[in-house]
């Protein structure tokens, strides 16, 4: 292999998915590889795919033919959650060389003694049930907060959902392992850290590869607590079920845990629910809510919410709008039901029309904007600290509080990762909100 060779990343999907990226471009930095931007001319292009929707599927040939205009003989490699579900499918797309399953990826530069083009896609993945190990991971240096994953696989059998079959069972980091993952993070100068994984509330399953749990996630919660130079700790979605009251207020009282949570919900129906296999019911998630908001009143929580379900009727639906207009949630992510091959929910019956879905999507996205403006409008002419973003957005920077306020204001490259206590002052046209300063720099 020629050295200084070139090689960019493009990362579809999750936070965990970014996480893994950050980890198997360090592993190119020390086979003394240059990394340059995906928009650039490159040797090796790395596609870490998602297949949690249809649309992310289908964004995986639109990336490829990308990379063909920087470089038409680059040497293309698909990683990730899509390579493993679906090799054949992915080594079929015109450019792509080498498709890697779900423990492979880690290995990836083993594959490459040449880098030869191929008329089709090399596939190296492996049977599921082999993905029992842990890799830990987290990305670093090039935003103002890293994501440092805890967790892996899943033990849930939601019926949507092939996390399980790409990813493997349950599995988590060594306590140790997490807190000096986070002490090399914070050592970096990065502010914030985001907790992810593919079920971060099932942390300690799989710990030394034990099947039962050596630590539990309040375990983790409070041990990075104390963990000296993080500022920020921010938890990424978690299950209703997983979110213990215990954790709750520990958040409330915590050194560096920020209010926000990210809680799914994917139906205000029972009936729903149970059809997905979901491991709660609505009155459990609505005791969440409001029991965040009565410890942390000024909480920021997000929520996952699924339509078009099989079976979902208008009044099922409705049931669902409704609960989640009533909840004091801040936002949410809408997720139109697509059918993935190999679930059980692709063999129920009573279809939703997919004009149906889309309107229905359409109702909650058009929530979702209610929802946040009303949670901006609340946090007005209140006192935050803000962390700054590294991108000039025609002419104004931004960054979120702790609360998860995205706010805005003039440009300036000397607020780049610094943490700044301000006042919400209003919200602009564009729905972020405007700030004033109430003092100096809180700490570098």
């Amino acid at each position: 292999m020629i050295d200084r060779k070139k090689v960019a990343f493009y990362t579809l999907g999750c936070k965990l998915n970014f996480s893994e990226t950050a980890t198997i471009a360090r592993t190119f930095d020390d086979e003394g590889f240059d990394r340059v931007d995906f928009s650039e001319f490159a040797d090796i292009y790395v596609i870490n795919t998602c297949s949690v929707t249809e649309n992310a599927d289908k964004r995986f040939k639109t990336i490829v033919k990308q990379a063909q205009r920087s470089n038409s003989e680059a040497f293309m490699v698909a990683v990730g959650c899509y390579a493993q579900l679906q090799p054949e499918e992915l080594a079929a797309v015109n450019g792509v060389d080498l498709v890697l399953g779900a423990t492979e990826k880690f290995k990836i530069t083993d594959y490459l003694n040449e880098l030869t083009k191929n008329d089709t896609g090399a596939i190296h993945s492996c049977e599921i049930e082999d993905a029992d190990f842990y890799v830990s991971s987290y990305s670093i240096g090039d935003r103002t907060r890293a994501f440092l994953k805890v967790q892996d696989g899943c033990d849930y059998k939601c019926t949507y959902c092939t996390i399980p079959l790409a990813r493997g069972i349950s599995r988590s980091d060594t306590l140790q392992n997490v807190l000096d993952n986070a002490k090399k993070i914070a050592d970096q100068g990065i502010k914030e850290i985001v907790l992810t994984g593919v079920n971060i509330g099932d942390y300690g399953k799989g710990e030394f590869g034990n099947k039962t749990h050596e630590h539990t996630f309040f375990d983790l919660v409070k041990a990075l607590d104390a963990v000296q130079g993080i500022h920020r700790l921010r938890i990424s979605s978690i299950e209703p079920n997983l979110l213990k009251d215990e954790t709750i207020d520990f958040v409330a009282q915590s050194n560096s845990f920020v209010p926000h949570f990210h809680i799914p919900l994917q139906s205000g129906s029972n009936v729903m629910l149970k059809a997905m296999r979901r491991r709660y019911m609505k009155e459990l998630y609505k005791d969440r809510v409001e029991h965040i908001k009565s410890v942390l009143p000024n909480a920021c929580i997000g929520v996952d919410v699924i339509v078009g379900f099989p079976g979902e009727t208008d009044e099922i639906f409705l049931e669902t709008y409704n609960l989640l207009n009533a909840l004091e949630v801040s936002y949410l992510h809408v997720f139109t039901y697509s059918e993935r091959p190999n679930t059980h929910a692709a063999t129920l019956p009573n279809e939703v029309p997919k004009s149906v879905r889309s309107k229905r999507s359409k109702m909650l996205r058009g929530l979702s904007a209610k929802k946040r403006r009303a949670f901006y409008e609340s946090q007005i002419d209140t006192h935050h600290t803000v962390l700054f973003e590294g991108e000039n957005k025609e002419g104004y920077i931004h960054g979120f509080t702790e609360n998860y306020v995205k706010v805005k204001t003039p440009w300036n490259p000397a607020l780049v990762n610094t943490l700044h206590k301000i006042t919400l002052s209003e919200i602009d046209s564009d729905g972020l909100v405007k700030i004033k300063f109430d003092s100096v720099l809180v700490k570098n």
